[in-house]
């Protein structure tokens, strides 16, 4: 195995920090509009295609389950590419995500429906799903640690930012191409328009290996390899040495319950008999939240770059819990102003501190020796329960799925772990990057002022 060597104290080109952090931001645009188009879907659309129509009420129960499948694939995915990502290094592992997620999503497009094969259809559709959380469970991880370990001192709160701000991008675009494909007449919906959004994923491919392949390695994983190795067995090191910064992620993850509920159950919900709002409307929603997300990501991860990552996340997550349930309110009011607006509070505004800021606060409690593993397993297994929280929300709010404050109260119990995490972390913002992780590390006074 060949690692990329570099002299010791040597940083990254000029440059290279925002060339890091746009590839991660068009790339997880790219890779979660896949991922996320089949949230829209699985709300729906999937039911009536993959489902016995008989009983609508299982059949959405039964197409929000295939979305928390990919969560439970996650954590396998994590351990393999956690694995290979610290010891071959963070590029490859970017690239290979891309690639298998693009493939995947067009799959789902070309499957067939129940009708035209039984039961075969949904085992079909739960594979290709399973596939799809694979690539996500090594795609964040592998890019925070890109940007983080590129990012110049002080400020790689902002830069691994673009991480997450690529997220709700592919989420808005995910968005944006189903409000058409929802308007379509009944007949042309559920026969050949719901497979365009998925068939488009081709160019995502395409799009990930001209953007990524030229990216450099960082400076930090080569400098690790040339001096002293990279782990033969990373995730021995991380448990020997990390066990409770991992125990701390997986709660900490815990947070993305909210991105899963307000993006598929309050939608299924929303356009349930028992409120009866239109689907377009409702896409509208997420599409605003997501673009009011866009801007207040990278202004959250500016603040903790200031503050400190703790206090920026405790607001996120506490505050979640709280805006959940006034969104959840309005949604059963029936009354579109009041969603809009208590939806792009809720995950426009203050839902962004928390995932703003994740990446940077996740990532910087690991050494370069593990931090990929570290954060990919304990994302992705604390993940893999938020994308079940879905299924979990579909049964809480009983026969006719319209007991909201249920759901509400589900969800801010969610909360509560990540903000227990917090408490419990120390503060990493003016750590050194080469300390990151040490026991001995002590913050500096002041960050370093850096020319990206």
């Amino acid at each position: 195995m060949s690692v990329p060597a570099m002299p010791e104290g040597a940083a990254a080109p000029p440059g290279q920090p925002r060339k890091a952090a746009t590839a991660a931001w068009i790339g997880s645009a790219l890779e979660y509009y896949d991922f996320f188009i089949y949230g829209s879907a699985a709300a729906l659309i999937f039911p009536e295609v993959f489902f016995d129509e008989s009983d609508p009420a299982t059949a959405t129960l039964l197409s929000l389950a295939t979305f928390g499948v990919a969560y439970a694939a996650r954590p396998v995915g994590a351990l393999v590419l956690g694995h290979f990502g610290d010891r071959l290094g963070r590029k490859k592992i970017m690239v290979f995500t891309l690639m298998l997620m693009g493939l995947s999503t067009f799959l789902i497009g070309c499957l067939p429906t129940r009708d035209q094969v039984g039961t075969l259809a949904p085992v079909l559709l739960v594979l290709c799903r399973v596939l799809q959380g694979i690539s996500a469970a090594g795609e964040q991880a592998s890019a925070n640690s890109m940007t983080l370990e590129h990012a110049p001192p002080g400020r790689r709160g902002f830069f691994t930012s673009f991480t997450l701000s690529g997220t709700q991008g592919g989420q808005l675009l995910a968005t944006l191409v189903f409000i058409p494909v929802a308007a379509m007449p009944e007949e042309q919906l559920l026969s050949w328009g719901w497979r365009v959004p998925f068939w488009l994923s081709v160019g995502v491919a395409v799009a990930g290996w001209v953007i990524r392949r030229k990216l450099d390695e960082t400076p930090a994983f080569a400098q690790q390899a040339a001096e002293e190795g990279v782990a033969e067995l990373p995730l021995l090191v991380l448990l020997r040495e990390h066990w409770a910064d991992v125990l701390r992620v997986i709660a900490g993850a815990l947070i993305a319950s909210v991105s899963t509920i307000f993006t598929v159950w309050a939608l299924a919900y929303a356009t349930s008999d028992a409120v009866g709002m239109s689907r377009t409307a409702m896409l509208w929603v997420g599409a605003l939240a997501n673009l009011v997300a866009l801007a207040a990501i990278p202004l959250w991860a500016t603040l903790s770059d200031r503050i400190g990552r703790r206090p920026v996340y405790l607001i996120g997550a506490a505050g979640s819990a709280v805006t959940m349930f006034l969104y959840l309110w309005a949604v059963s009011t029936g009354s579109y102003p009041l969603t809009f607006l208590l939806g792009v509070l809720c995950f426009g505004v203050v839902y962004s501190a928390a995932n703003g800021v994740w990446p940077a606060f996740y990532g910087e409690m690991f050494t370069t020796r593990v931090r990929l593993s570290g954060v990919a397993i304990g994302t992705q297994i604390g993940f893999a329960a938020a994308g079940f929280a879905v299924t979990f929300a579909a049964r809480i709010a009983g026969p006719g799925g319209d007991d909201w404050p249920a759901v509400a109260l589900f969800t801010a119990a969610l909360c509560v772990p990540p903000v227990i995490a917090a408490l419990t972390a120390r503060e990493t913002h003016r750590i050194p990057t080469e300390a990151l992780g040490e026991r001995s590390a002590r913050p500096t006074t002041k960050p370093e002022k850096v020319t990206a």
